[in-house]
């Protein structure tokens, strides 16, 4: 299938930094850091396929197309070398990019995804698509919403956990599960080794899907590495800590911005 022209926003000067979301979200999901990152960065947000402003292709999806519907957009905007920074499902798009595309690939930043699941991991996240499929997305929102967000956080921002319901039941079904199988059906940690560029990984505490525990093995089977972990959050640490995320990532992309 040919690569997607997807919707994008170009915000600041310097260096390209593409964002690359997760799994119903949106490029919005950025908004947060990127009054900071754009003073430094040439920052690109975009919606994935099937997402948001995007085209919606027929599914199944696979871990190659978008990582060529980001290069089609690189190639549509002229950038040489980037900066790719992802969560999530995104957070695997970024590494499979600079493994398709090591001169294109200044830097990646990893934040709360997974490689190395044992077999009781593969089983719990395919259980929650296999949950989805059978009973519908809308009725494994209350489940998924409490892996994504602290208690605290749920009961403090209804507003931002409807919003993120909002995006949810906004993106299509079909392409809701199909981006959930390729990150359920994804295992890094075989061709991680190959990808030698300089890698951030981070993740939170308490993210049960994406744990430190797995990250740690990201980080180990990367060649040029390190790992943040964020103490009190889980997996949604864009939407409930941005603050905290952005200290780190901010560090870790100017030390390498030039690269």
């Amino acid at each position: 299938m040919p690569a997607v022209d997807v919707a994008h926003t170009v915000t600041g000067e310097g260096p390209p930094l593409y964002l690359v979301h997760g799994i119903g979200s949106r490029k919005s999901t950025w908004d947060a850091l990127l009054p900071v990152l754009s003073e430094h960065f040439t920052c690109v947000a975009y919606d994935l396929r099937g997402h948001g402003e995007s085209p919606v292709p027929p599914v199944p999806y696979s871990l190659d197309e978008l990582v060529a519907d980001l290069e089609a957009l690189r190639e549509r905007l002229g950038h040489e070398r980037i900066h790719v920074l992802g969560h999530s499902l995104g957070g695997q798009v970024g590494p499979a990019y600079a493994r398709a595309h090591p001169d294109r690939t200044a830097s990646v930043v990893l934040l709360s995804t997974a490689a190395g699941r044992t077999e009781d991991d593969s089983a719990k996240v395919k259980g929650v698509v296999a949950a989805m499929r059978e009973r519908g997305v809308a009725d494994v929102l209350t489940t998924l919403v409490e892996r994504w967000y602290t208690d605290e956080f749920i009961a403090a921002r209804p507003d931002a956990i409807e919003h993120r319901i909002e995006q949810v039941l906004g993106t299509p079904e079909d392409v809701f599960l199909a981006v959930f199988d390729v990150y359920a059906g994804t295992e890094m940690l075989a061709w991680l080794p190959q990808v030698d560029c300089p890698c951030l990984v981070l993740t939170g505490e308490f993210d049960g899907g994406c744990n430190p525990r797995l990250n740690a093995v990201i980080a180990d089977a990367l060649p040029d590495s390190e790992l943040v972990v964020l103490p009190d959050l889980k997996h949604s640490v864009l939407v409930e800590g941005p603050d905290a995320v952005l200290s780190p990532v901010l560090d870790f992309l100017l030390r390498h911005r030039d690269g």
